[in-house]
């Protein structure tokens, strides 16, 4: 007997990456070993020097096809087994083992919009649907439109034995979003991106496709994003934490900004819940600042605080090994000195705002 595994990486495409999969069948007993796959298709290699390899880091149940089968997060090297440049988890993992003593933690809030025919799910063929505001949490009527895509997704995630949090309608019609935590990184990557796969695999069954697109749609419209929860030991049990890592932020903001996904500068203008991607802020219970500490936190005087910058589309593994090297090195009194992947230096920027 055997099972089928399904091997799951992030390929190379810009500016914002695909997910690839591709169906392994492994002897039962045996576990899901490494494998490769053709670069040169995935724009991660050229076609002279085409095998890249895939290792495996996380695996879940498949909820999709069920019985024994797995589904396998891979993370993506070079045939001499040292990461590929594309491989951001490698990042992630190493800023994480520097701060591990501090418990990083994080809990993101993914947002994402329904897409069918070239518009936004349930939108008219011409024209727009009534403005925003029933949308948010709402029920009832044509208004909420994919809540069968949410529930199929949800309860896949649940059987992959993935930390779903919660679900909830967004701000703009066709608009939605899970959430995942609490989780050290690069846990909470694995899972945000396994997350990810699974929302576009149910999707297809209902003749849909999914966008992480940072503004989807231009105008008097939220755009998306993934707000990026982030706690520490110290900030658990001190106030005096959580404003060192608030003012740490304030020290590093294009460097985030820019690394935070691509399309930011639109989403990221001062309206629709957003702070200018040019300009920081922290503040309690305030969704137009930059980063919001929650009014039970400001009220306890310790926990958590909110990173709101990030979009739909951002890499939580680069998102997350950043915050953790800018804010727990602020916590231990040194310096962040990580370097990013694609960058020569800490100030390089991936992509332009």
């Amino acid at each position: 007997m055997s099972y089928q595994a399904e091997y799951i990486w992030i390929d190379g495409t810009k500016p914002e990456p695909l997910m690839r999969s591709k169906t392994r069948i492994v002897a039962d007993g045996k576990e899901p070993d490494i494998w490769g796959f053709d670069g040169s298709s995935t724009n991660q290699a050229p076609g002279f020097n085409s095998d890249c390899v895939l290792r495996p880091v996380f695996t879940c149940p498949d909820p999709l096809r069920g019985g024994d089968n797995i589904l396998v997060l891979c993370e993506v090297e070079l045939t001499d087994f040292t990461p590929h440049p594309t491989n951001t988890r490698a990042f992630c993992r190493q800023a994480f083992e520097k701060y591990a003593d501090q418990s990083p933690m994080f809990g993101i809030e993914q947002e994402y919009t329904f897409f069918q025919k070239g518009r936004p799910l349930g939108w008219p063929e011409v024209g727009y649907p009534a403005p925003q505001g029933p949308y948010y949490c709402g029920a009832g009527g044509e208004k909420m439109v994919g809540r069968a895509i949410v529930e199929k997704h949800t309860q896949a995630c649940l059987d992959a034995g993935l930390a779903i949090e919660g679900t909830n309608a967004e701000v703009m019609m066709a608009q939605w979003e899970f959430q995942i935590g609490v989780l050290p990184p690069p846990a909470i990557g694995d899972q945000i991106w396994v997350g990810r796969w699974l929302l576009h695999r149910v999707a297809e069954e209902f003749d849909v496709t999914v966008s992480f697109a940072a503004k989807p749609i231009p105008g008097d419209w939220n755009g998306a994003g993934a707000h990026t929860n982030f706690s520490t030991k110290a900030t658990m049990e001190s106030w005096d934490a959580i404003v060192t890592v608030c003012e740490a932020l304030g020290t590093r903001v294009l460097e985030h900004v820019k690394n935070y996904g691509h399309g930011i500068e639109r989403r990221l203008t001062g309206e629709h819940e957003t702070a200018p991607y040019d300009k920081f802020s922290w503040g309690a219970s305030d969704r137009g600042a930059s980063i919001r500490i929650p009014w039970a936190v400001e009220k306890a005087k310790k926990g958590w605080i909110e990173d709101r910058r990030p979009n739909a589309n951002m890499d939580p593994y680069l998102v997350t090994g950043l915050i953790v090297d800018t804010c727990c090195s602020a916590l231990a009194g040194t310096k962040p000195i990580l370097v990013i992947p694609g960058q020569k230096e800490a100030t390089d920027a991936i992509v332009t705002v």
